[in-house]
């Protein structure tokens, strides 16, 4: 997932009062992360709860980076209600410490940037230096890496 602005965004934020990007409207199909959480596009699920979901992220700043997504379609994080907003940084805290003990970073970093999905995630970064929160270092893995990542974060989170 991009963390760069596309130039068609950029051009639909140009009315910067134009209040109707924050509803989401009944006719408007799911945006790709709902298709995720309702498991019509396949995931590397590391996290789920009645208000968040997680899983790895497809273009990955770097290996472990995990994506949380409140279960309520909402694009910009300070219209997200109550609790699907607070339940997401509330899963941050172990997701967090699971990613940290599974990779063996020093920290786990964190993003809230809005402009690629129209659906409030929350990215969490395994940072061995304070350059890999540059989104222009990202990589993709191997469905078998994921696959194993995705296992060992969610063992560390059932332990």
């Amino acid at each position: 997932m991009s963390l760069v602005c596309p130039s068609s965004l950029r051009e639909m934020m140009a009315d910067e009062h134009d209040d109707s990007s924050k509803l989401r409207h009944d006719s408007a199909p799911p945006s790709l992360f709902m298709r995720i959480i309702r498991k019509e596009i396949p995931s590397f699920e590391v996290y789920d709860d009645p208000h968040v979901y997680g899983f790895l992220a497809q273009d990955a700043i770097r290996h472990g980076h995990v994506l949380l997504i409140a279960k309520v379609e909402v694009d910009y994080f300070v219209d997200v209600p109550e609790p699907y907003y607070s339940a997401v940084f509330q899963a941050a805290k172990p997701v967090s410490r699971a990613i940290q003990e599974v990779t063996g970073c020093v920290r786990v970093g964190t993003i809230i940037a809005g402009w690629d999905i129209p659906h409030f995630h929350y990215h969490l970064v395994p940072m061995f230096e304070y350059e890999d929160l540059d989104p222009a270092r990202v990589n993709q893995y191997s469905d078998a890496e994921n696959r194993t990542l995705a296992d060992a974060i969610r063992n560390v989170l059932a332990s």
